[in-house]
């Protein structure tokens, strides 16, 4: 291992509630870390919104709070690294942002999204980037503003994402990465922009607004003297452009570990606020599924990629389910926290018996992208009897999210041989224990606490030579941090086995419902004219 000067390497990582910097030691070891709480605001029609100057002062923040954990950071620090939440479209003009960044939960886009999913140029778009299209995305809410908002796409100069934001703002450079140009509008055999995607999305008279795609582990440019002074680092400090968060924490999480000599077909997931579930594989190996739907995502690492699929929300819905318990003790005098309840769950998955109750897991307002897109996709039970408590609910949730999970690796291909795992439901034994078991397959779990922001500082690593390549460090990063693998049980598998084919055809006969109560919901929330004058709605 080659050393630069300094001993420290940091890795923000911008996700949509927190913003991180976490600084480790050039052999991977974590040395501290600092957050700042992130948000987002909510509007009409599915709109998610964030302010995009106050993302890059809690940035700023982050690293000014990692300084006061970690002794002498600035002049011990080698490089910075920056990934954050992917999608969205965060629009910089001469004078800097145009309006708050269109998150990746917008779901503004959705009549474009069925408009152009039904064009005749959908699917060449699809096979270049290997990507279903989506309200998340910045070319699906991009060729929505074209259509509607066409002023916003008119007074911006560049078109970026959450860490590309932050990358300007570290050393005054445009740029993007080869994993969201890709995936987004580019193909990802090639890694560059694809001019049949572009205009597959009607925009390639706004070509312009697409960055330089830069690779941060053979580019890094200087912090810039502005920077340093918010953020407290010294001015020059190499800056490396991480790929998208989703694969930076796959990588950190050890998922390119069946890529360093082992068998089978490792894939993992992270199950947080939503489900992310990939696999890496060469990219002559990638299947691309007849319904068009997932992701292709480029690692930091030549010819590999991720297929991935994405639920918009997974342990949001156990979030949900909880609050039920939280609001009826609440209402009879006696409040608990959620993290008094959530320190039950296991007591309550370990009361009920498996596969009783069907449920989807479709919480968010956002309907659902993943292995399916549908905006209007709602939760539902099915098999509920006066016989069910709430323990028979919480279990029916946790199951459905192991039912999910298994949707969205069937539409990448076989189940895979063993998952990495990741998220708040890594720290949850029964719920390891149903993800395991809904797939079949054992589940390892890292050490490392900061996948995502590790992920980018391993490419920091790399780029300015502490490593030769991104597998070398690997091997010293990721590799020594797994767990021991934990087996399926075999009786749960077999019940899974059974309950997901039900899964499977209920969610595919459900769209005629969601779309009759989404249409309900929409007169519902129209303005009603009354006596008293118009009706404001903020």
């Amino acid at each position: 291992m080659n050393s630069s000067q300094g001993d420290i390497l940091i890795g923000i990582d911008a996700g949509t509630s927190v913003i991180k910097a976490v600084g480790f030691d050039l052999s991977g070891r974590q040395l501290g870390a600092a957050s700042v709480p992130n948000s987002y605001d909510a509007g009409p029609q599915g709109a998610a919104t964030q302010d995009m100057a106050r993302t890059w002062a809690d940035c700023a923040a982050a690293l000014r709070g990692l300084a006061e954990r970690i002794p002498d950071l600035a002049a011990r620090t080698a490089a910075l690294a920056v990934t954050g939440q992917g999608d969205g479209t965060w629009l910089v003009g001469r004078d800097g942002p145009v309006g708050d960044a269109w998150l990746w939960l917008d779901a503004r886009a959705a009549p474009t999204v069925a408009r152009l999913a039904a064009g005749p140029q959908d699917r060449a778009r699809f096979e270049a980037t290997g990507t279903g299209l989506n309200t998340c995305q910045q070319g699906a809410q991009m060729a929505h503003m074209e259509a509607h908002a066409p002023d916003l796409l008119d007074r911006a100069e560049v078109a970026l994402h959450c860490k590309d934001w932050l990358y300007l703002n570290l050393t005054g450079i445009r740029a993007t990465d080869p994993s969201e140009a890709s995936f987004t509008f580019g193909n990802f055999r090639s890694r560059r922009y694809d001019a049949t995607v572009v205009a597959a999305l009607g925009l390639t008279h706004r070509r312009g607004l697409l960055p330089e795609i830069v690779d941060g582990t053979q580019i890094t440019h200087p912090l810039t003297a502005e920077a340093a002074r918010q953020t407290g680092l010294r001015a020059g400090t190499p800056v490396s452009l991480g790929y998208v968060d989703m694969v930076m924490t796959a990588l950190g999480a050890g998922v390119v570990g069946s890529l360093e000599g082992g068998t089978g077909d490792v894939a993992c997931s992270t199950v947080g606020s939503t489900g992310v579930h990939l696999r890496a594989v060469g990219a002559e190996r990638v299947h691309l599924n007849d319904q068009g739907t997932g992701y292709v995502i480029c690692l930091p690492i030549p010819g590999v990629v991720t297929q991935v699929q994405t639920n918009m929300a997974a342990t949001l819905n156990l979030d949900w389910v909880l609050s039920l318990a939280a609001g009826i003790l609440s209402d009879m005098g006696a409040a608990v926290s959620h993290r008094d309840l959530v320190g039950h769950l296991d007591g309550w998955l370990a009361a009920a018996m498996p596969g009783q109750i069907l449920y989807h897991p479709y919480i968010s307002d956002a309907g659902e992208r993943g292995p399916f897109v549908d905006a209007s996709a709602r939760a539902g039970f099915a098999g509920l009897s006066a016989g069910h408590r709430y323990p028979d609910l919480v279990r029916a949730v946790a199951e459905g999210l192991g039912m999910a999970m298994r949707d969205c690796y069937a539409a990448m291909g076989p189940l895979p041989s063993e998952l990495r795992l990741t998220g708040g439901a890594a720290r949850s034994p029964a719920l390891r224990s149903i993800l395991s078991a809904s797939l079949g397959a054992p589940v390892r779990v890292s050490a490392r606490d900061e996948a995502g922001a590790a992920g980018a500082a391993m490419m920091a690593a790399v780029a300015i030579g502490a490593y030769p390549d991104m597998r070398a460090c690997i091997a010293e990063w990721v590799t020594p941090l797994l767990g021991p693998a934990e087996a399926p049980d075999p009786a749960l598998v077999a019940t899974y086995d059974r309950l997901y084919p039900a899964f499977a055809a209920t969610r595919r006969v459900m769209p005629l419902t969601w779309q009759v109560l989404a249409r309900l919901r929409e007169a519902q929330s129209d303005p009603v004219p009354s006596s008293k004058g118009p009706r404001h709605d903020h």
